[in-house]
């Protein structure tokens, strides 16, 4: 070895966003001039700054390099010791490389931040607000949420009351607000709440946000409850004061006389009753006939026929098909229709090949989903929620014009993700995802497997999206 080495210090300690610096000593102890380059390496190498990257030394001279450590102030620099090392290594023996070691213990930092999902929730009876919290900080977040109201007009359970947080992660609190006192008409009334995170020496980090309590019974149906309530109380008075009389008009029954027997009627006569008073079978079938004839000869106009309603993804693939032709199973009706639930609005009205489910604008989270295909062999589907995984361990299925639920609808709780595979063929999908928006092209499955989209690690909302077979 032609290299003599030396830490000043060998350990230090050093604030995340600040800067340690240590000395490094170098001593030739060879016969002839070399050039050393110094490289750091271990988990502190990032952000570790060599002054200067080499140095030239004579036999028997001694030189010095700094080694500054400037850990940035954020969950990668993990609090603790953290043991570093450098690489000298001599440019004309560079088998003879040296690597002295060292300790640098980064001190420990705490930064939170939590925010409501979303800020402004809506209810008749209640209000299921989500609160997301982040440790920004290096070490081990513990915490409790406690929720508040300065009129106290509301009740809460949250769920989990205390979490434990690993540094750069984030942990979900599901909130459920119930207001103390039920609105059945009037205005809607907003009341204002807070979430606090309680940590132990740290002040509390409250998030406000705003429950609006919606009345139960809408404007309209008082109006209509009041006049009902008025035309009964008319009706009685009516009735009481105009009370019809019934008065019997049966009389006692003669003696027979005796009876004798009457002669049959005339031809005549038979034939002009029979005209006079058809059977009311033959009325029926001249009835029908009138109806069937579809016009000609003087006949009525037919009776329209009402279209149906179209509700569910399965009745509208069904009528896509039937306007053009086919059947919700015939191999030229290759379609997808699908419908959405949406928070606090509920089932919207389903779309197809490729309409827009959801919204855009009001970025309210989809709950649950109607699908239905035809001309594919059938469809699969699953809904991932980051809290809870996969909605079922078996995909559901359903036939071609059949209705596959996915989700929880009503129940406040969203999916993050969600993954579909049809019986033969591709399927495309696009989704407008929180923070990220609209991709630029869908995301197509191969033949026989399934396309997914959304988020399998961390909570993200789905907006609207798009289908297309």
């Amino acid at each position: 070895m032609s290299i003599w080495t030396s830490l000043e210090p060998a350990s230090t300690t050093v604030d995340p966003g600040g800067t340690a610096t240590v000395r490094l000593r170098l001593r030739n102890t060879g016969d002839v001039v070399d050039e050393y380059r110094i490289v750091p390496v271990g988990p502190v190498a990032p952000w570790t700054t060599v002054e200067p990257p080499t140095i030239r030394l004579y036999p028997g001279t001694t030189g010095t390099v700094q080694l500054v450590f400037t850990p940035p102030r954020s969950p990668d620099a993990t609090a603790g010791p953290n043991p570093y090392a450098v690489q000298i290594i001599p440019t004309e023996h560079p088998e003879a490389t040296t690597v002295p070691e060292g300790n640098l213990t980064v001190t420990p930092f705490t930064e939170v931040r939590a925010e409501l999902v979303p800020p402004t929730c809506r209810g008749r009876f209640r209000g299921r607000p989500r609160l997301a919290v982040d440790n920004l900080g290096n070490v081990r977040l513990t915490a409790s949420i406690t929720g508040g109201d300065n009129r106290e007009q509301l009740s809460y359970e949250i769920h989990p009351g205390n979490v434990q947080i690993e540094p750069g992660r984030a942990a979900f609190v599901r909130t459920t607000l119930r207001p103390h006192r039920i609105t059945w008409f009037g205005q809607k009334e907003t009341r204002p709440f807070a979430l606090s995170v309680l940590r132990s020496g740290a002040e509390p980090l409250a998030v406000a946000g705003n429950y609006v309590q919606q009345r139960v019974m809408p404007r309209w149906l008082l109006t209509v409850v009041s006049l009902l309530a008025t035309l009964a109380v008319a009706f009685v008075l009516l009735w009481v004061a105009f009370q019809p009389h019934v008065q019997s008009l049966a009389q006692e029954q003669v003696a027979p006389v005796a009876a004798t027997e009457l002669p049959p009627p005339s031809p005549t006569a038979v034939a002009t009753t029979a005209a006079a008073a058809p059977t009311p079978t033959a009325s029926a079938s001249a009835t029908r006939a009138a109806s069937s004839s579809g016009g000609g000869g003087g006949g009525g106009a037919p009776t329209p026929k009402a279209s149906p309603t179209i509700v569910t993804a399965g009745q509208a693939v069904a009528a896509l098909n039937a306007s053009l032709g086919g059947n919700a199973g015939s191999a030229m009706g290759r379609h997808i229709c699908y419908r959405a639930y949406v928070s606090d609005i509920g089932w919207q009205k389903p779309v197809c090949d490729s309409s827009l489910a959801g919204t855009t604008a009001a970025t309210l989270p989809i709950e649950g989903l109607d699908l239905a295909v035809s001309g594919t062999g059938g469809v699969c589907a699953n809904g991932y929620d980051t809290n809870t995984g996969w909605e079922r361990s078996s995909w559901l299925c359903a036939v071609d014009g059949g209705d596959l639920y996915i989700g929880k609808p009503g129940t406040g709780s969203w999916m993050d993700g969600i993954g579909i595979s049809v019986g033969s063929g591709t399927a495309c999908a696009s989704a407008d995802l929180q923070g990220s928006g609209w991709p630029q092209n869908p995301t197509c499955t191969t033949p026989g497997h399934w396309v997914f989209f959304g988020s399998l690690s961390y909570s993200v909302r789905i907006y609207g999206l798009t289908f297309t077979v």
